[in-house]
């Protein structure tokens, strides 16, 4: 009942730019998935948590976090 992904990138300074990028769209959107970063990774968790599950604005949220990654 969540939606997870990892994007990869080259080094940290791109993995906190992405970050950075997706947590924009997070506040824009005013809905706020769990980020990991490391080295190299981001790590992204999306769902509802009033509900603990998922809804459509989570594959929405899903959809432009992709979208940013795919530059």
């Amino acid at each position: 009942h969540h939606l997870e992904r990892s994007y990869e990138f080259p080094d940290f300074a791109e993995a906190l730019a992405f970050v950075n990028a997706i947590g924009e769209i997070a506040e824009e959107q005013g809905h706020h998935p769990d980020i990991h970063l490391s080295w190299g990774r981001v790590g992204v968790e999306i769902w509802t948590h009033k509900i603990d599950g998922l809804t459509e604005s989570d594959f929405v949220l899903a959809a432009k976090f992709d979208r940013a990654y795919d530059r």
